[in-house]
Order: C-alpha cells, then structure tokens, then sequence
C-alpha cells in the first residue's frame, strides 16, 4: 500500500513540475497571451502619432532645403575661387593665361575641374577671355583674347541675395 501512495504522491509532483515548465515555455513562446487586454495599437493612436511627424515635418522640411541651397551656394563660391586662383597661378608661373581649362589639370594647378554645384556638371563652366586693356593681359601676346582669364558659373537664375549665378 505504501508503494501505490509513494506513485500517486510521485505523479501527483511529476504533474506539477511538468504543468509548471509547460506554463513557463508557453510564456516564453507566446508573450502576448500573459497581456490578454494589450493587442495593439487603435486606430485613433496611430492617427495621433501620424499627424504629429507631420507637423514636426512640415516644420523640419523647408528649414532642411534652405540648408541644402545655402550649401550648394557655398561650394558654387569655394568652386570659383580655386578654378580663380589656380588661373592666377598659371599665369604667374607661365606668363600667359591657359588656353582652356583642361590645361589646369594637365599643368597640376587643378586636380579636376570642378562640378558646378547648380547645374552639376563639370563642362558648364563659361569661359571669360582676358580684356584687352587688362593690366594682366597686357603683355606678352594675352591682351589680344586668347586664353581664360575668369572663369563664371553657366547655371541660369537667381542666387538668395539676388545676384544671378551667371555674375558670380
């Protein structure tokens, strides 16, 4: 009698061990059935969350493309200036302007042409030939138009303060 007491008692705590390990892989399983109540999201939460990325958007956007066009304007001026300077050191290295701007880059003024920021190209640069009352160009055969002396920007419109790009 003692032995069928000892298996009931046995299987009694078997059950239980095994009852409670089943309860602890379904939870680690199935985490959603330990919050019965918490399913989702409702419909007027996500329209809440929605409409507010929307105005921090309509906020963050326009501030974002002023950024953007202020900083392709900064580089239409850096870009300038290097193609300027390296035209200036041509000349004072070699006595006469270069012919065009290619030249820069096989002489090592320029490592590249530069893109026009505006137009994204690299070929839309206009080339200003020297004057021929020019101080600069007033000796040694570049007075009579040959060669770039300045080089201008050939994107079309107008630049925040107002100037066109073509002017700069």
């Amino acid at each position: 009698m003692s032995q069928c007491i000892n298996r009931r008692i046995t299987d009694r705590i078997t059950d239980r061990i095994a009852h409670r390990i089943a309860r602890r892989v379904t939870r680690r399983v199935c985490p959603r059935d330990r919050h019965a109540g918490a399913r989702g999201f409702t419909v007027i939460e996500l329209l809440v969350v929605l409409a507010a990325l929307a105005l921090l958007l309509s906020v963050a956007a326009p501030r974002y493309v002023q950024h953007v066009d202020r900083a392709r304007d900064t580089a239409l001026r850096h870009n300038l200036q290097a193609m300027r300077d390296a035209i200036d050191k041509f000349y004072g290295d070699q006595g006469r302007y270069p012919k065009e701007l290619p030249e820069l880059v096989e002489r090592r003024y320029l490592r590249a042409i530069p893109l026009d920021p505006v137009t994204q190209r690299a070929d839309s640069w206009v080339a200003v030939p020297p004057r021929a009352g020019d101080a600069n160009g007033a000796g040694g055969g570049a007075g009579d138009g040959e060669g770039i002396a300045d080089v201008r920007s050939g994107a079309r419109g107008i630049a925040p303060d107002g100037s066109s790009y073509a002017s700069w």
